[in-house]
């Protein structure tokens, strides 16, 4: 493990401060996932065959036969598809149905692109603006962040990236860009569950998390605007990653 890949935990940050921790640190512990609800579970599910490429691009979500697969109604089935139609993963079409959308390489590298500078803003007025409660926020969804990885849970780490992306979003202080960066964290979270599927992935992104963290609460606005770019970006390696994912995504079935 390189230096820069070398996690920074909330302990270490804290150490590296002056003055008292956050009131609420001392001893807290970090929250698993709860159960979620039954169409969560579903969307889950169908989120993660789209991604991969089980389902086809133009194919339509029979809902019946879902309702028969999973054993619920239809009710949890038609939720978990309008939550899929809101990540832009699928297209409804009035009278007609639910239809699996085709997100090509383009259109992920575009929304990556503004996704980077949106969080790069977020994190540079976290620095100068985040409070105490959203800075102990941050350092419990790092807490997390190092659980889920410790336990190489990728499912469990998927969550766990997506409440520390919010906490950095609720301590820019801006309601109206942390609007917007949630909005565009929705459409993109499925293709980061992708990028999570490569080897040390998670690993880096733990490590990214914790310069991340570190920055903020050091109120270095510079530093925590280009830590989350370069955490975002989609390039060198990780844009040939990606390119092989969708690549894989996209590919002939085998039979």
């Amino acid at each position: 493990m390189t230096s820069s890949d070398a996690p920074i935990t909330s302990v270490a940050i804290l150490d590296g401060l002056s003055g008292s921790a956050p009131a609420s640190f001392e001893g807290r512990k970090s929250q698993r996932p709860g159960t979620r609800p039954r169409a969560s579970d579903i969307r889950d599910a169908l989120e993660q065959e789209i991604v991969i490429g089980a389902r086809d691009a133009g194919e339509r979500l029979d809902e019946s036969g879902l309702a028969k697969r999973f054993g619920v109604s239809r009710t949890p089935i038609r939720e978990a598809i309008n939550q899929l139609a809101s990540a832009g993963l699928i297209e409804q079409i009035p009278n007609r149905g639910a239809f699996i959308r085709h997100i090509g390489l383009a259109e992920l590298v575009e929304m990556f692109e503004v996704m980077a500078e949106l969080e790069g803003m977020a994190g540079r007025l976290a620095a100068r603006r985040a409070e105490r409660a959203a800075l102990d926020a941050l350092l419990t969804a790092l807490d997390a962040c190092e659980q889920a990885a410790q336990l190489r849970d990728p499912d469990a780490y998927y969550y766990e990236n997506e409440r520390f992306h919010h906490s950095v979003y609720d301590a820019c202080g801006n309601a109206f860009l942390a609007a917007e960066a949630r909005r565009l964290h929705h459409r993109l979270k499925a293709h980061r569950r992708l990028q999570l599927r490569v080897p040390q992935r998670m690993r880096q992104s733990l490590a990214e998390h914790g310069r991340i963290v570190a920055a903020i609460v050091a109120g270095d606005g510079e530093a925590a605007e280009r830590e989350l770019r370069d955490h975002i970006a989609v390039q060198g390696e990780r844009f040939a990653d990606l390119v092989a994912g969708v690549a894989e995504r996209d590919g002939p079935r085998r039979g």
